[in-house]
């Protein structure tokens, strides 16, 4: 995280935006716990997103992190405060659209279409059992090419090469449960594909379940605009 952003004396240029947005800074200003990632709660960790993306919207140049610094204190262990699950997209960067998170603060597990394989399971029960982050994410995005192509397989019955179609086969459910109601299909097909992978990820994983019953870890499905930058928690 930019310390000088977050914590440490604004340049002059910037200080009409933190003034207006103090009560932002606030929530991302909190001391990061790289002892331990458990010594953040969960909805503390879900304010800092909320407080990164409205910074990232209202303020995106964002100024030089200080990586040297930030990459030596991390380099021999790493407490992630939340884990994200997004698309592969390459205009869905979860460290920039959540204000210029810096080096061994987001745990991220990417694939096209943010689903909860074997492989994306696997990395956010470690990150929650063995790194102690507390807040799983579900990223979801507009125009998500994935969730497009699960769209046309249940309109035109579309049959995807390789590999593809069984990646793709995971978003369908999603698609046809929206299928016909009002709204962008695909939109509306990304919104319901995420949700149903938090849901998968929170009642599947007897990890997750345990932490999540001890209050320890939460589940929430979101989405992201690319065209106004803001973040929109489902649940």
């Amino acid at each position: 995280m930019c310390t000088t952003c977050y914590g440490g004396a604004p340049p002059l240029r910037r200080r009409h935006f933190l003034s207006a947005a103090a009560g932002l800074a606030l929530a991302a200003s909190a001391p990061l716990a790289h002892a331990a990632g458990g010594a953040v709660s969960p909805d503390e960790a879900l304010a800092r997103l909320r407080a990164g993306n409205q910074k990232f919207i209202a303020g995106p140049q964002l100024c030089e992190a200080d990586l040297v610094q930030q990459r030596g204190r991390v380099a021999k262990g790493q407490s992630p405060w939340a884990t994200i699950l997004t698309c592969s997209d390459s205009r869905v960067s979860p460290e920039l659209i959540f204000g210029g998170v810096g080096l061994g603060e987001l745990f991220v597990a990417r694939n096209a279409g943010n689903v909860p394989d074997t492989a994306v399971m696997g990395t956010i029960e470690y990150g929650a059992e063995h790194l102690g982050s507390p807040l799983v994410v579900v990223l979801g995005h507009q125009r998500c090419g994935a969730v497009a192509a699960a769209c046309e397989v249940v309109t035109k019955h579309m049959k995807l090469p390789g590999s593809i179609g069984p990646m793709v086969e995971a978003i369908v459910p999603a698609a046809l449960a929206v299928k016909g109601k009002p709204g962008d299909f695909v939109e509306n097909a990304a919104h319901e594909s995420a949700r149903r992978s938090a849901g998968r990820i929170a009642t599947r994983s007897e990890i997750v379940g345990h932490l999540a019953h001890e209050g320890k870890l939460k589940v929430v499905a979101a989405f992201y605009d690319l065209d106004t930058g803001a973040v929109d928690f489902m649940s």
